[in-house]
């Protein structure tokens, strides 16, 4: 049997629990993902050899995401993380490399596209790939280096010798050009960093590209989702 006092007790937990809703579970950050664990699975894949493996920290990547608060926001935050470190996987070799292979010996027009008259091309300094995603072409420097804080034009080699700049400028061309498509499957980010590869252009790398992201997904416990390729 209640008592009075008892009911009235009751009534209004179960009031205050109709008005407040279903309890919240804390969200995840990206911290919490990023793990060192995960962060260094991927990084003790590269040879000892490798300049990125002095570079590229946890550290470094998570004191970039404070100025990039976008990031880690959309509905799965593992699965964004499993997306983005795949794509940097691919790009870097397991952070093996901050620059792009050949991309010093290219001359320096290789990636200077003159019809963006507002991001002119410096004719002394080259826009090869650089940093996380292998950052590419004035277009991509200019804006870039406002942005973050750096003379992108002049002095595009910031990117690889700053790494906290260098993952500010991989967030920067992710959450300008790659999360605006993320709901559409991974194949839509393959489209938005390197769209040559999709449609036959390279099955290899879509393939390198979609199985490190099925790795971290299986990794970090979440479904890929559909369209996973392009």
């Amino acid at each position: 049997m209640l008592f009075p006092n008892m009911m009235k007790g009751l009534l209004t937990i179960f009031v205050v629990g109709i008005l407040a809703g279903p309890v919240s579970v804390k969200a995840q950050s990206v911290a919490d993902v990023v793990t060192n664990a995960f962060f260094n699975g991927i990084i003790d894949q590269s040879d000892p050899s490798c300049a990125g493996r002095s570079f590229y920290t946890r550290s470094a990547f998570l004191e970039a995401t404070n100025s990039y608060p976008q990031f880690g926001t959309v509905d799965n935050i593992r699965q964004e993380v499993a997306a983005f470190f795949a794509h940097v996987t691919h790009e870097t070799g397991h952070f093996c490399y901050i620059e792009e292979i050949a991309g010093p010996t290219y001359p320096n027009s290789q990636y200077c596209d003159p019809s963006y008259t507002q991001y002119p091309c410096n004719p002394d300094k080259s826009y090869y790939g650089r940093g996380p995603l292998q950052l590419s072409w004035n277009y991509n420097y200019g804006p870039a280096g406002q942005n973050i804080g750096f003379d992108g034009l002049n002095s595009p080699e910031t990117v690889a010798n700053d790494p906290v700049i260098s993952f500010k400028a991989a967030l920067w061309f992710w959450v300008n050009n790659v999360l605006p498509v993320l709901s559409q499957g991974f194949g839509a980010t393959i489209r938005a960093i390197n769209s040559i590869e999709c449609n036959g252009g390279n099955t290899a790398a879509v393939q390198s590209r979609v199985g490190y992201y099925t790795d971290y997904c299986n990794q970090l416990g979440v479904d890929p989702g559909p369209n996973l390729s392009c």
